[in-house]
């Protein structure tokens, strides 16, 4: 397993808000070693940017498609970014 990094930012469509999403978000994150954030956003999505292993931000990705157990996904958009950020650990914001 080599040590090349990857960047991703999520946005998670659904019942996301009030579901402990963002909470959830970071101890998956940490259990599989990544750094980033995770936010709500105004528009009722989930936000966040992840960085690490690929085959670790393939595994939050698949967990996002469920998220908690009282949430109720209905789309997760993911886009690879082309830099990485170089964030210290995974946070939850605002």
């Amino acid at each position: 397993m080599g040590k090349e990094k990857k960047r991703v930012a999520m946005r998670v469509h659904g019942k996301v808000h009030g579901v402990f999403f963002r909470v959830s978000t970071v101890e998956k994150a940490e259990e599989l070693g990544l750094t980033g954030f995770v936010q709500n956003e105004r528009d009722g999505t989930v936000y966040m940017e992840a960085e690490g292993a690929p085959e670790a931000l393939q595994k939050l990705e698949q967990w996002a498609h469920e998220g908690p157990k009282r949430a109720r996904v209905e789309k997760v958009e993911v886009e690879e970014k082309e830099e990485l950020n170089g964030f210290g650990k995974f946070e939850q914001r605002r």
